[in-house]
């Protein structure tokens, strides 16, 4: 058979088994409601706002908001900025801030020795609905602005575009609530401990704030990204768009079906639902099985290694112009960290990043040098586990790609990953359990009935809330990939000690290390200076105690 007929017949499984996949998704979507008058207010040089306003007549009410100089003292152009939008009024105050999204903007301006709302004074409204931004530089400086919100600065096919769109954002519209969040299981804070902060630190929309010490997420400026998703060490954050057991399951049964039909190890591609989508057509090779994603940093560390691990021989990530900066700084950070867990296993390196150019006529080589590489490699007997949470999930595939690879039991350290262990200065460590009360996630547990620190390595997210909450600062932690199973996950012992024994009735009260610290502590003020055996005894016989002083000597407390 020809590598043509070869080719037609790969495409051919492909297209059946995308066509008798689908992904499950809930049948009632929660969404977030938009609703505008089409109440404009257009930013910029005062020329090319008025001639922008102009061709806005069939909005709402439209207000201007003079920043910048004219651009032009040319006669002619003069003279038509006189005659456009003679109805809008131009306002020349100092812009201190926008905020908002699609039908709630809140313009504030230097006012009468203050501030106040533009829309307030300009249009006697609460907000604007639109914002038309023709300044040099946009006054909203994200990555990924939010919705109704037109930077087009002074080009003009921008601005033709902008124009085109305006009239259509008048009314309600629904988008999907991409993502939620489970505050039990969030390593962000805990009794007044700063722990994980991975999420704030790399959403394009500032979609996310800390909020009285809980991550909150607003759905009007989220753009579903799922960089929170997958930065997220816990699952707290999750997904809903799909879901990460539907997201997971869906790549199990392409990867499967593919490779049952087909007799070979697909390669899967992420690629998202804009621009990526644009440039994956039926041209794309037999063997590649595309993923649309609404981006690509939905998929994370655990989506490439399940993928992987289910008998993928190889993912491909397509990254465009139009991915956000911060969302490729993500994305090349994961995917170093999940190429070196891969290589320090014995596995190749097998995941990729591409660009455009890989999927034009002028990149077919480079692409066809990936694919021709990576059917050279050793095939992955494809495992049979189940998605479940997403650290498990994650571990069930690197656990089973070792397995296929030299089955070692190194550790990888790496700096800034959520993986690692926790140590103890146990000298120090009184056994007071505020690490195990601040643990979100259950790694570090106590021992009963007796005095003792337990830890599941598996289980650490490595988020510093016992360091953060450790009164004696004893606590250290050190980022690693452990791929000792057995180790990773046995219930380690990192510090125990024998019970102190109340001195007169013998229960068990604290432990020798929380006794010495009291009497050394404690032990002088004046409270105790009397009788520092009282330290040595359980609360019901030193309250028993003190009231056999004070019925031997009632004027005592008086005195």
């Amino acid at each position: 058979m020809s590598n043509r007929e070869t080719q037609v017949g790969l495409k051919e499984v492909r297209q059946q088994v995308l066509a008798g996949t689908q992904v499950i998704q809930n049948l009632i979507p929660p969404t977030v409601s938009y609703t505008t008058e089409g109440n404009v207010l257009v930013i910029g040089p005062e020329d090319l706002a008025r001639l922008a306003a102009d061709k806005l007549s069939h909005m709402g009410k439209c207000a201007i908001l003079a920043n910048e100089a004219i651009t032009s003292q040319d006669e002619a152009h003069l003279e038509l900025v006189m005659t456009a939008a003679e109805n809008v009024e131009s306002y020349y105050n100092k812009l201190i801030e926008v905020k908002g999204f699609l039908g709630q903007f809140q313009v504030k301006v230097e006012h009468e020795e203050g501030s106040a709302d533009l829309s307030v004074v300009a249009i006697r409204k609460p907000h604007f609905d639109l914002i038309l931004d023709l300044s040099m530089s946009p006054c909203i400086n994200l990555e990924m602005l939010p919705p109704g919100y037109f930077y087009v600065g002074q080009d003009q096919v921008k601005l033709a575009e902008a124009l085109e769109q305006l009239p259509g954002l008048i009314g309600e519209f629904d988008k999907p609530r991409y993502v939620k969040v489970n505050s039990d299981i969030c390593a962000h804070s805990r009794n007044g401990n700063e722990g994980c902060n991975r999420c704030l630190n790399f959403c394009p929309a500032d979609a996310i704030a800390s909020v009285e010490k809980k991550i909150e997420i607003d759905p009007y400026l989220c753009h579903g990204a799922g960089s929170c998703t997958n930065a997220c060490p816990t699952g707290a954050i999750s997904y809903d768009l799909p879901t990460p057991q539907s997201m997971h399951t869906y790549l199990n049964k392409l990867v499967t079906r593919f490779r049952s039909q087909a007799q070979v190890a697909p390669v899967v591609l992420f690629h998202d639902i804009g621009k990526g989508a644009e440039l994956v057509t039926e041209q794309l090779v037999g063997d590649i099985i595309p993923i649309e994603m609404e981006e690509i940093t939905v998929a994370s560390v655990d989506h490439w290694l399940s993928s992987l691990a289910w008998g993928a021989r190889q993912i491909l990530i397509l990254n465009t112009d139009a991915t956000a900066p911060t969302l490729t700084q993500m994305l090349n950070s994961e995917l170093a960290l999940a190429n070196d867990i891969l290589d320090e296993m014995g596995q190749p390196r097998r995941i990729s990043l591409i660009g455009e150019h890989h999927l034009t006529e002028a990149g077919a080589d480079e692409l066809s040098e990936l694919l021709t590489t990576s059917a050279s490699w050793p095939v992955i007997v494809p495992a049979e586990f189940t998605a479940t949470t997403k650290r498990e999930t994650l571990y069930e595939a690197i656990d089973h790609l070792n397995e296929q690879a030299a089955s070692v039991d190194t550790c990888l350290s790496q700096s800034n990953i959520p993986y690692g262990r926790v140590s103890v200065n146990t000298e120090s460590c009184t056994l007071c359990m505020s690490c195990v009360a601040t643990c979100p996630t259950g790694a570090l547990t106590d021992g009963g009935d007796q005095p003792a620190l337990h830890f599941v390595e598996q289980d650490c997210v490595q988020c510093g809330l016992c360091e953060a909450g450790c009164p004696e600062k004893v606590i250290s932690l050190t980022p690693q990939v452990n791929l000792d199973k057995a180790a990773r996950q046995a219930r380690q012992t990192l510090h125990e000690e024998p019970p102190f024994e109340c001195i007169t009735c013998g229960t068990p009260f604290a432990t020798q290390s929380m006794v010495k610290r009291m009497l050394e502590v404690v032990g002088t003020h004046s409270a105790f200076s009397a009788n520092t055996e009282r330290l040595k005894m359980c609360g019901d016989c030193r309250v028993k105690d003190m009231f056999e002083d004070i019925l031997q000597d009632p004027e005592q407390q008086l005195r």
